[in-house]
């Protein structure tokens, strides 16, 4: 049911508009001044606002004026209605941004065919809207991935031949350049990764097709890809011997590609976020229908504002810890269990442990 904030000061004429458009089955609600509109406009969000220009408190036009400087509300299709009929007044309401002009007396047919003709013209945009997301998606996943992997692929290849070619002291200044060159490209390469992720996700949450399609997947064996994923990871970050696995072979309702980067974002972060020597343990298991996977590690924690405020790009204490990264990772393994319908939750302290706890359907 579409909503229409009727903002007039004189009672009849609201209660006729009340009843006008209830008729045609519309939520109305009302306001007596332009400051209680502007108020309405903020909380309720309707779907069109009609009003009078001469009013108490606030009149029409500043209103309006008002509306079109919040983007929340700026594109909230608006409607004068009022017996100021100069040119020169309606002028000024155009300008304003107003999508149409009534005036009074007014017959029903009139104002309704102006709500259709406003109602029509949002719908056309809505669609224009969905062409040019369907777009961006194609390019998204096609295009841009593309661009930005191969010169990416082709520094990898020729920094890893590098370092195999050029060993031995007589190259030791070579091969450490080589060697420096490819963690750097590896740094970046996961970085775009990450970031075209986090990009292909926000197109997801729009798209009620690709989240059915998604959410219909499943891995099967998920204590397997945990054990394997994990322990690569811990490899990499030469710390194997501070990695405590214990994954049930069970079942959980995520596409495994997304599952794999969930392990390896939280795994990497418990590495990254301690020292080396303690432990980061990982455990997963079955519990009332649903798959469980805890993540802990002896890091220097996070408090509860940190926690709270959780966001793509924003890694805490930086310039205290000198860890490398974004933050992203943790935000992708949050995201990511969402649209599975699942949840990530984080119990930690300053100083204390850290749990990062997944929880999907199974």
């Amino acid at each position: 049911m579409k909503r229409i904030l009727v903002v007039e000061d004189e009672v009849d004429i609201r209660e006729i508009l009340r009843d006008l458009l209830e008729v045609k089955g519309f939520k109305v609600l009302c306001a007596d001044n332009g400051l209680s509109g502007l108020q309405l406009a903020r909380e309720q969000l309707p779907d069109l606002i009609i009003s009078d220009i001469l009013m108490p408190k606030m009149d029409g036009y500043d209103l309006l004026d008002e509306l079109r400087r919040d983007p929340v509300i700026a594109t909230i299709p608006f409607i004068f209605l009022t017996a100021r009929t100069n040119r020169p007044e309606i002028r000024r309401g155009m300008d304003l941004g107003a999508d149409d002009y009534l005036t009074k007396p007014f017959f029903p047919a009139d104002l309704y065919n102006a709500i259709e003709s406003r109602f029509a013209r949002q719908s056309i945009i809505a669609q224009q809207f969905q062409k040019k997301l369907d777009e961006l998606r194609q390019n998204i996943t096609a295009a841009l991935p593309h661009e930005l992997r191969t010169p990416l692929t082709g520094i990898l290849a020729g920094s890893a031949l590098l370092r195999e070619r050029y060993t031995g002291p007589q190259n030791e200044e070579i091969h450490v350049l080589a060697d420096l060159m490819y963690q750097s490209a590896e740094r970046l390469n996961r970085l775009v990764q990450n970031s075209l992720l986090y990009a292909l996700l926000a197109v997801f949450r729009s798209d009620d097709k690709a989240l059915a399609q998604m959410r219909a997947s499943s891995t099967t064996e998920a204590g397997g890809v945990i054990e394997a994923v994990a322990r690569r990871v811990a490899k990499h970050a030469e710390r194997e011997a501070d990695l405590s696995v214990d994954a049930q072979s069970t079942r959980a309702r995520i596409l495994e590609e997304h599952f794999v980067k969930i392990v390896e974002e939280l795994t990497d972060n418990a590495f990254k976020y301690s020292k080396a020597g303690s432990s980061v343990q990982v455990t997963s298991f079955s519990q009332d229908h649903y798959f469980q996977l805890w993540i802990t590690d002896s890091g220097h924690g996070m408090s509860a504002e940190q926690i709270a405020n959780v966001g793509a790009y924003a890694q805490f204490d930086r310039k205290l810890y000198e860890q490398q990264g974004t933050g992203l990772g943790l935000v992708l393994a949050q995201q990511l269990a969402e649209i599975y319908e699942g949840e990530l939750s984080i119990d930690s302290k300053p100083g204390g442990p850290t749990t990062v706890r997944v929880i999907l359907p199974e």
